[in-house]
């Protein structure tokens, strides 16, 4: 597990830093997909998530779902043209799971990509990450993550 500014980036996932978000091979043709650390301490306290359907066929740089907090509404974009085949049905129910577990409980949708050779290239984990972070971090002017009680990665 990396820190960078109160920051955590486990080292096992792979990320794409525009989007903010990190991806987890599931060894089987999949990968979960859910929020950094970094973009939900940016979004602050979440209290809504609203993902797409099962089955729908989504294009890189598309939204994969809706995440609102007391200070952001937006879409968790997506690196990879894939199809959703599952979505974290705990997370709708409850979406303080993305302040409280970013990495753990916090995945969001589960894809299975359709052109992953292509696009695969974007993506970046141990020292690319911590890089592309940490100029993430200054290009928003943002300092440090803040984890709320019970906070789990």
């Amino acid at each position: 597990m990396t820190e960078i500014n109160s920051c955590l980036l486990p080292d096992e996932l792979q990320y794409h830093i525009e989007f903010n978000v990190w991806l987890k091979d599931n060894g089987d043709g999949t990968f979960d997909l859910g929020m950094t650390d970094i973009a939900q301490s940016m979004a602050g306290s979440v209290i809504h998530c609203r993902a797409k359907a099962v089955g729908k066929n989504v294009k890189k740089g598309k939204s994969v779902a809706t995440v609102e907090s007391g200070k952001w509404v937006g879409p968790v974009k997506t690196p990879l043209t894939a199809e959703i085949i599952a979505c974290n049905e705990s997370i709708e129910a409850d979406a303080t799971i993305l302040n409280k577990s970013p990495y753990k409980q916090g995945w969001i949708v589960r894809l299975k990509p359709t052109n992953l050779d292509e696009e695969q290239g974007e993506l970046v984990s141990g020292d690319a990450a911590v890089e592309g972070f940490r100029g993430y971090m200054a290009e928003k002017e943002f300092s440090s993550c803040i984890h709320c009680e019970g906070f789990d990665s």
